[in-house]
């Protein structure tokens, strides 16, 4: 047994090797859990979804990007959140990358859309967010 592994053992937590956890008290997520966990991490875990995750909380004002009906996006309510091409020009990024981000975000289902004819809109999914804060809270304990 190495001696960090003692010190685990010793100290009677629950974090350690899988084997020294399945004998103590904690519960490990499962496998969804996880899963979801990932990818919400690896959705964070870049600087320009976080900045997109930030111009969204913000919203359109906070950049002085156009309102909807200057693009002349159809439908009668303009859509919440951000268009993709507003990305692109706001962090000087292609559209495959801007679409790359995004696709990582909406895979952690952190960011929902709203397609109005050829644009497409963006804006974090507020009980989505939350859940998976609570998640980390529980799963490290704060």
């Amino acid at each position: 047994m190495t001696q960090d592994e003692q010190a685990i053992e010793a100290s009677g937590s629950c974090r350690g090797t899988a084997a020294a956890a399945a004998e103590r008290c904690c519960a490990a997520p499962g496998a969804d859990e996880t899963d979801r966990l990932t990818r919400v991490a690896k959705a964070l875990s870049d600087p320009i979804r976080l900045g997109m995750l930030d111009v969204m909380a913000q919203g359109r004002s906070c950049c002085g990007l156009p309102a909807p009906s200057q693009r002349g996006v159809p439908g009668g309510v303009d859509p919440d959140g951000v268009c993709g091409c507003d990305f692109q020009e706001h962090f000087g990024l292609g559209q495959s990358k801007v679409s790359y981000h995004l696709r990582i975000l909406r895979e952690a289902g952190l960011v929902r859309e709203d397609a109005r004819g050829k644009w497409t809109y963006y804006a974090i999914d507020g009980q989505a967010a939350v859940s998976a804060l609570d998640a980390f809270r529980e799963l490290l304990r704060v």
